[in-house]
């Protein structure tokens, strides 16, 4: 059974930076796409960035350039350093991972919160 975990998150002002971390237990990182998805307040979960199992990394336009994606597969984990946050940024974030980068995700984190403010 494949669990994810994430941590780091918190609140920081803009411009600020932060660390999410998530682990991945159950079966090797280098197996799945993974990815960070981020929900708002009252909006509706949408995706931040990906790295599928060739490394190959994409990310949502608005994030270019401040948030970078990575995984470390000796731990199993994976990570999103956000850098230059914004209010905007604020949400949930989640951690998720599916066998191809196509279909739906099959493993979800948690959640942790990120709160930026002004």
């Amino acid at each position: 059974q494949v669990q994810l975990v994430e941590s780091g998150g918190g609140a920081v002002e803009a411009g600020g930076s932060l660390r999410l971390s998530c682990a991945v237990t159950g079966d090797p990182i280098s197996d799945y796409c993974m990815a960070w998805l981020r929900q708002a307040p009252g909006k509706e979960r949408r995706d931040v960035a990906r790295i599928d199992k060739s490394d190959y990394i994409t990310y949502v336009d608005d994030v270019k350039g401040r948030f970078t994606i990575s995984k470390d597969s000796a731990t199993n984990t994976l990570y999103l350093q956000m850098d230059s946050l914004k209010p905007e940024d604020t949400g949930m974030y989640y951690c998720a991972a599916t066998y191809v980068c196509e279909d739906r995700f099959e493993y979800w984190g948690q959640g942790i919160l990120v709160t930026v403010s002004s």
